[in-house]
């Protein structure tokens, strides 16, 4: 083993940058409620806050590692797919962001959970949640470290169980020090070195190529069909597009980590900042990583694992302690996504199923502390040893797998219970169950419907099952639901 010193050093004093943050929310932390604080940051966040963790929190190992290495196999097809991306942001914010935030201060909700609860009072429909999110969570963060231990493979000469295991330790250590508050401060740091990494990146590799002409022209000698909008093997039909812009823009409604910001912002006016400055990183990160690993086809034309392309990229095109200092761009990626579905999981297990069984214990602060951060410590244990267990060559289909998942489960039942005065308990489980399982069955028989991703299917057959669930069902009578 060759350890890269040079990359070592300054990816090192930024995450020691990074562990001085989460001490900082600790010391915040420890002034406040911790409910309150740990999971959603005493909903203090502004507009800037508020933009890049929520950027920060989807634009993850796939964006940074999965999404440039399918780019660099398919071609430029899967850059003009990838920016069907783009209005996620204020798409989800925009539909969410208002009643979000009104319903989950009039009900000191802290969780997504929480909300359905208020909203359907049925706790069966928490129960679905809290599962289906575990599950599905449990393969995303898989996928980041996975993609984390790829990454400090290959650009330190770390063994890949050993980057593992490095990997775990930071990010179980600073989210378990800071919470949410932690969270979105790293998140916003990591959003911006994303952004300044991802510029000089995508300026160093067209440099690299001698020019947009001389890449163009290299990409079209190694395979025309790189150049195509179909991409290599036509795989990107009409078909799948439609299934990506459901998968990876309008279905992001149904993300609860990415949900959750829109109960911790500040005011109306932190809002429209956040959509605003939110929309625009999109833009700038996912063309600029996606074209990046395309155009690395030109320079590293032989790579046998697609997901190596951004780490072997930055090793080539950049001096070694430039390639470290911007080394934390995906890094950053990573860490800003798992980190928020851990604090997620956490909060399923104690505030949703816990507490909801052992409500008494809400008055015993000390130990739902000592709960809430172990849990956090098991996970990542868990998580890193799963992550050792033969990993697949291209991580961004078992994360959108995940994502899938999750939105067959929460979508309908988000967007209808904040909008239709009329859904009830019944519609929201019916959905929730028949989205889910014909997911699950779609994509696992590998069902062929029209090319369509098994989202597309799952997402029709919920919504048609909470409308006649809603049908069946009682209106329900909460005083919250003079808020709808």
């Amino acid at each position: 083993m060759i350890l890269n010193v040079q990359i070592l050093i300054p990816l090192v004093l930024y995450l020691l940058f990074v562990f001085g943050v989460a001490w900082y929310a600790y010391q915040k932390r420890s002034s406040g409620k911790f409910l309150n604080e740990y999971y959603v940051g005493s909903r203090s966040m502004g507009g800037f806050l508020l933009a890049m963790t929520t950027v920060a929190t989807y634009i993850s190992a796939s964006s940074f590692i999965g999404g440039p290495g399918a780019a660099y196999k398919f071609g430029l097809g899967w850059v003009l797919l990838s920016m069907i991306q783009v209005p996620a942001i204020w798409l989800t914010l925009g539909t969410l962001g208002k009643k979000f935030a009104m319903l989950a201060r009039q009900t000191d909700s802290i969780t997504i959970n929480d909300l359905l609860f208020a909203r359907y009072q049925n706790k069966i429909v928490v129960y679905l949640a809290c599962l289906s999110l575990l599950f599905a969570f449990f393969g995303m963060m898989v996928v980041q470290f996975i993609g984390a231990g790829r990454l400090l493979e290959t650009s330190l000469g770390l063994p890949y169980e050993w980057s593992i295991g490095i990997f775990a330790l930071v990010i179980g250590l600073y989210t378990f020090i800071g919470g949410f508050r932690a969270v979105v401060l790293t998140d916003t740091i990591q959003g911006m070195v994303m952004l300044v990494g991802t510029i000089l990146l995508l300026g160093a590799t067209l440099m690299a190529t001698g020019g947009i002409d001389n890449a163009m022209t290299t990409l079209n000698t190694i395979d025309p069909r790189l150049l195509t909008p179909t991409g290599v093997d036509d795989k990107l039909s009409a078909t799948f597009m439609l299934s990506f812009w459901v998968l990876v823009c309008f279905g992001l409604i149904g993300l609860p980590h990415t949900a959750v910001r829109a109960m911790a912002y500040k005011d109306s006016r932190s809002l429209h900042q956040g959509i605003l400055v939110g929309t625009v990183v999109m833009t700038v990160l996912v063309l600029g990583m996606h074209l990046a690993g395309v155009l690395a086809r030109a320079v590293i034309p032989e790579l046998d694992v697609p997901d190596k392309v951004i780490p072997t990229l930055m090793m080539t095109v950049l001096p070694p302690f430039v390639a470290g200092i911007f080394l934390a761009a995906p890094m950053a990626a990573i860490m800003s996504s798992i980190d928020s579905m851990l604090i997620q999981s956490s909060s399923t297990l104690i505030k949703d199923l816990y507490l909801s069984i052992k409500p008494d214990a809400i008055h015993n602060e000390h130990k739902i502390k000592r709960y809430s951060t172990t849990l956090t410590l098991g996970f990542t244990i868990i998580l890193a040893i799963v992550a050792m267990l033969n990993p697949p060559d291209m991580l961004i289909w078992l994360n959108l797998l995940s994502f899938g998942g999750l939105e067959a489960t929460f979508l309908w039942v988000l967007v209808f219970g904040l909008y239709d005065k009329k859904a009830n308990a019944t519609g929201a489980i019916c959905s929730m169950v028949a989205g889910l399982t014909s997911y699950a069955i779609i994509a696992y028989f590998k069902i062929a419907l029209w090319d369509l991703h098994a989202v597309v299917p799952a997402l029709v057959i919920g919504l048609i099952a909470f409308l006649v669930g809603n049908k069946m069902g009682q209106n329900i009578k909460s005083p919250d639901r003079h808020l709808l």
